[in-house]
């Protein structure tokens, strides 16, 4: 958050662009700030929003490791990091005012998305952060007060409420590698953003000014929303410098990463053809000969247990490591921030909690059909997995049904079930905050182990904002930076 922080992104951002435009044309004086094209900005901090976080697999118990304690695997993590104030929202910041130059709306309109998404993500990490003073040091605040997370939630609220106002088809969206520039797409986006903020915070009535279930209902009514995967908010990969799969040539992923028997058992007991995208068949069954589609064929290690037990199921021939497909294929599937199944599943929560009206059995069979679609149509030769599969089918079967008439309970277990298995290597930490916020799917842990409710602030905030960290940890936690010290989105 510093200038001399903030000089050194442009810089990067400049000369990742410097092969498509002359030197000349953004930098005609090294003393002066640069300006660029907001086409070039768009690119960059969509390409670095979009990238897969492989973290949240272990704690979402859908990965584990095997050659050495993970500490997101056993719920030990520490602090997390302010880097996308400097890589995320300070391009952000400067796409924004360069579209603001132009008169171009749509920039700045996908300018606040982005906002929000880096803001919301942050906050659910920690609690409160700087907000309205963040990003401002060629103002000279270099050392920014903490806004509260009901400040921050309603302020991004407000925020996307003004894109979806802003956004237009008369102003082009170049360098959008997103949606190609279609902003009615980039519409829906933000709409259905604000669905997934306004049902995360389930828990809380009211944000500022917002009542929660009003405002849901209301856009949920009145606003376009995503209708098929084909508006799914993701990032398609190439196979190119840089634009490459995210875990292409990962070494871990070809040596040590093995799949979660918490997360595979949910698929064999259902016999969903799903697990076969994920997962490999365990060198067993290979060596047996079995079909790539025997259930049989997989198995998972238990992500409580001790690394070294899961260590032995690798020699003992009888685990299964991640689909080879993560990390050998260069474009692999798309990577979503927010996809058309999950819209549905939160449609559905929201129809079962009586926020809107309907039927919740329709959105959760559309987001699962939307989920199967999705593999079918991105994972290569897909007949491999689901030749013979009959979605209508496997709605019908006794664990996977859904029941508007059943107790709230059981509808969200269903739902959150669902929309967990949807999540591999998707949204990132989505399915955990789930897990946190309503219980489901029930994750399995260690005796005497909670899941942490949040990460610590990053030292650096302790070494040059710590007047001001000091005061939000008073606010909020009793001045204590606890991973297990409840915030007040779970409160």
């Amino acid at each position: 958050m510093k200038n001399s922080i903030k000089s050194l992104c442009i810089i990067g951002v400049l000369a990742l662009t410097s092969c498509e435009t002359s030197l000349d044309k953004i930098n005609e004086n090294p003393n002066d700030q640069a300006s660029i094209d907001p086409k070039f900005l768009l690119t960059y901090v969509s390409q670095n929003a979009f990238q897969v976080n492989g973290d949240n697999m272990y704690a979402s118990r859908m990965m584990i490791g095997t050659d050495g304690e993970n500490v997101y695997q056993y719920m030990k993590w520490n602090d997390t990091s302010f880097d996308i104030y400097s890589k995320g929202l300070l391009n952000t910041g400067k796409m924004m005012q360069e579209a603001e130059k132009i008169n171009n709306k749509n920039y700045q309109a996908i300018g606040k998305f982005y906002r929000a998404y880096y803001f919301f993500n942050l906050s659910l990490k920690l609690g409160s952060i700087p907000y309205s003073e963040a990003v401002k040091g060629e103002y000279g605040i270099t050392q920014p007060k903490y806004d509260s997370q009901e400040a921050v939630m309603a302020g991004i609220l407000t925020e996307l409420k003004d894109a979806n106002t802003l956004i237009n088809t008369s102003d082009k969206i170049e360098g959008d590698i997103i949606y190609n520039g279609d902003a009615s797409k980039w519409k829906k986006l933000i709409n259905s953003f604000r669905l997934k903020i306004l049902m995360t915070m389930s828990k809380k009535a009211t944000l500022g000014t917002y009542n929660v279930a009003t405002e849901f209902s209301s856009i949920a009514g009145s606003q376009n929303l995503m209708t098929s995967i084909a508006d799914n908010g993701e990032l398609k990969f190439a196979d190119a410098a840089d634009s490459r799969y995210t875990m292409f040539n990962n070494s871990g992923y070809g040596s040590s990463l093995y799949m979660a028997d918490y997360f595979i058992n949910l698929f064999k007991d259902r016999q969903d053809p799903r697990l076969f995208t994920f997962a490999a068949q365990t060198t067993g069954a290979k060596e047996a000969g079995k079909a790539l589609t025997d259930f049989t064929g997989y198995n998972g290690g238990n992500p409580t247990s001790p690394y070294s037990d899961n260590a032995a199921l690798i020699t003992a021939k009888n685990i299964s490591k991640v689909n080879d497909r993560f990390y050998k294929d260069p474009t692999n599937e798309p990577s979503s921030v927010l996809s058309y199944p999950e819209l549905e599943f939160i449609l559905a929560e929201a129809t079962a909690r009586g926020w809107i009206s309907g039927s919740a059995k329709s959105h959760y069979d559309n987001a699962i059909k939307a989920s199967f679609t999705f593999y079918q149509t991105y994972v290569k030769n897909p007949n491999q997995y689901f030749a013979g599969f009959d979605v209508n089918q496997y709605l019908t079967k006794s664990l996977v049904l859904y029941d508007n008439s059943a107790p709230l309970q059981s509808q969200l277990e269903r739902i959150m079930t669902q929309k967990y298995m949807t999540m591999f290597h998707q949204a990132q930490w989505t399915s955990y905050y789930d897990y946190l916020r309503i219980g489901y799917p029930n994750y399995p842990l260690q005796t005497g182990v909670s899941a942490p409710l949040r990460f610590r602030y990053p030292q650096s905030e302790y070494n040059y904002n710590n007047a001001n960290l000091k005061a939000a940890l008073a606010s909020q936690y009793g001045g204590n930076d606890n991973i297990n010290s409840k915030p007040w989105w779970l409160q």
